[in-house]
């Protein structure tokens, strides 16, 4: 009788897990459930189940936590996980914590098809794989005796051996959507060319390219994921025809984007592929469901040099290339050597993200602060506001936030120094017991990137338990605008902080524009004037006004007001006419490092 393979299904939302349960009723397989991750490693043993989806957000242990525990099971550790997430933001997080794949929410049933059905193949190739290794070791042990027929079922099972290997080296070296080679694939590739380079053995100049399909989004969220699937392994297809296999390295790099790597003939082979696929892109259609699509790429080249050290530092300066020539109109660009890539890399700060890197993992990050005065009387102790600067390594000058964060969010790692900033911040309190005392309250701004992540506001309640430091001396600084985009992450952040006697600001305010009634029900503590309002306010009636108007606003909320950029005394006899409570700026204090 066959054996179906066993699917557990993990979600805290009963609605989730019927309708994945409904997608897979389909396949033929066997379903268990499991409604938190507890739970779920408790029916590891009975289940011994083939393949894993695992949502991420769960009351408990959360999605990461729980496939790092499956990974570190002896038994179970090569179960694979498909996390179920709703935020592009988790992908990355899940393959750290030891995740095969994702599925990203809503749910769309072939996508889970096709993901599910992969990595049980996969599975099963893997199991089969052992019990033929481990079959094998046996037959040699029992037949020695008898040569003849030992090598006559050696060489069968040999070459069923070397089957399923070549089978598992495919799968784990291609794309099963467009059959290229994948990213892993890929890293190898060009770490073997960087390494050539380094050794000064090459004596041809590489060419990494990265070709964006412009109307991809637009088709696989309009006719759904299967078309995207298909216009993916079509336009593959197409490459594929036009590169050279015996010179060209084509991959699947993610989503819509695919890389190739030229490794002779220089930019004159570059330029020749790109008319080339220009061409092939123009004659080119989609169709789906009788409707025609035509398609539109951003293709950009650059030399791989010998400044570049890994496969991360070669994809994150094609990428901000490939980012930077599509938001000017460019989409078709070529560096031709080095110098004119430095001058990219110069002009469009395309090297930020791996100075960011650097000064984190080398602590070329500072911490400041500036502080908050009262503006109605004088109070006993300090509040405080911690401010982020960056050593040059060459120079030592101080690099200021308005030159690195928008970096540092636009490769995602800006969350990596909030969470510096706020361990160092309170290590640094709880080792001068005499500055802490003096303070009333440390107010920390909080990134968006990290108010999204389901883990950060643990993360900060950890600290605060690390450091035995009192919460209620704590703000942490939200911009409006960011508060009312993701009103339910903003919210939990906020509940949970307040939890344990920590303040809430929203910062920047009046530069978006708020809804009162979401104002009123999100739990914050205080309100931030921008200051663009204020630096000027006692010249330009429209911001005097818009600031007479927020401190009515907040008036109402009876909530306190502190205005930011205050560089006069001017300034400041404005606002306290308008009853503002306290002032921040220069005319104060300039910032000094803690």
């Amino acid at each position: 009788m066959k054996q179906f393979p066993t699917v557990l299904i993990v979600d805290d939302v009963p609605e989730n897990l019927r309708v994945l349960q409904e997608v897979m009723d389909t396949l033929d397989c066997q379903i268990a459930v499991a409604n938190s991750g507890e739970r779920a490693l408790e029916l590891l043993e009975r289940t011994e189940p083939c393949l894993v989806l695992l949502d991420v957000m769960m009351g408990g242990i959360d999605g990461f936590e729980t496939c790092r525990r499956i990974r570190s099971h002896p038994v179970h550790k090569d179960i694979p996980v498909i996390f179920v997430t709703a935020l592009e933001d988790e992908v990355s997080r899940g393959f750290e914590a030891g995740g095969n794949d994702y599925i990203s929410k809503p749910i769309r049933i072939e996508e889970v098809r096709a993901r599910v059905q992969h990595q049980l193949e996969k599975f099963q190739l893997v199991n089969e794989l052992r019990e033929l290794t481990s079959h094998l070791e046996e037959k040699v042990r029992e037949r020695t005796a008898d040569l003849n027929l030992l090598n006559r079922n050696l060489r069968k099972e040999v070459n069923e051996r070397r089957y399923m290997q070549d089978r598992l080296k495919y799968l784990a070296q291609h794309d099963f959507v467009t059959q290229l080679y994948n990213r892993d694939a890929l890293d190898e590739h060009i770490s073997y060319l960087i390494s050539g380079i380094q050794a000064n053995t090459s004596n041809h100049i590489p060419y990494f390219v990265l070709i964006d399909i412009n109307e991809f989004r637009l088709i696989n969220d309009s006719c759904g994921c299967i078309a995207g699937d298909e216009l993916l392994h079509q336009l593959a297809i197409m490459m594929s025809e036009l590169v050279d296999p015996q010179r060209d390295f084509c991959a699947r790099l993610s989503g819509d984007k695919f890389a190739i790597v030229i490794s002779q003939g220089g930019n004159e082979a570059v330029e020749s592929f790109f008319r080339l696929l220009q061409k092939a892109i123009q004659q080119f259609s989609f169709v789906w469901d009788e409707r025609k699509f035509r398609m539109t790429v951003t293709q950009v080249a650059m030399p791989i040099t010998i400044d570049m050290v890994s496969f991360e530092q070669v994809v994150m300066l094609a990428d901000e290339l490939c980012y930077t020539s599509k938001k000017s109109g460019i989409h078709s660009k070529i560096i031709k050597n080095a110098q004119d890539l430095a001058y990219e890399e110069h002009r469009g700060n395309l090297n930020w993200g791996l100075r960011i890197i650097d000064g984190l993992e080398k602590d070329l990050f500072e911490i400041h602060f500036q502080q908050v005065f009262s503006l109605l009387k004088e109070e006993p102790k300090k509040k405080i506001e911690i401010l982020v600067r960056l050593i040059d390594e060459d120079t030592g000058k101080l690099i200021y936030p308005n030159d690195f964060i928008r970096a540092a969010e636009r490769f995602g790692i800006v969350s990596k120094i909030d969470r510096w900033v706020i361990r160092h911040t309170m290590q640094r309190m709880a080792e001068n017991s005499d500055l802490w005392e003096t303070i009333d309250q440390v107010a920390l701004n909080v990134s968006a990137l990290s108010v999204r992540q389901a883990n950060f506001a643990e993360f900060i309640v950890e600290q605060l338990t690390e450091f035995q430091l009192d919460g209620s001396k704590f703000c942490f600084e939200i911009t409006e605008t960011e508060a009312l985009n993701n009103f339910a992450d903003t919210r939990r952040f906020m509940s949970l902080l307040h939890e344990h006697g920590c303040a809430i600001a929203l910062d920047d305010f009046g530069t978006g524009f708020s809804s009162f009634a979401y104002l009123m029900d999100l739990p914050f503590d205080l309100i931030k004037i921008d200051g663009m309002f204020i630096k000027d306010m006692h010249l330009n009636e429209i911001h005097y006004g818009m600031v007479d108007s927020i401190v009515k606003l907040a008036k109402m909320l009876d909530k306190p007001v502190v205005a930011e950029f205050v560089e006069n005394q001017s300034i400041v006899d404005k606002l306290k006419l308008l009853g503002v409570e306290w002032g921040q700026g220069y005319f104060f204090h300039k910032p000094e490092k803690l």
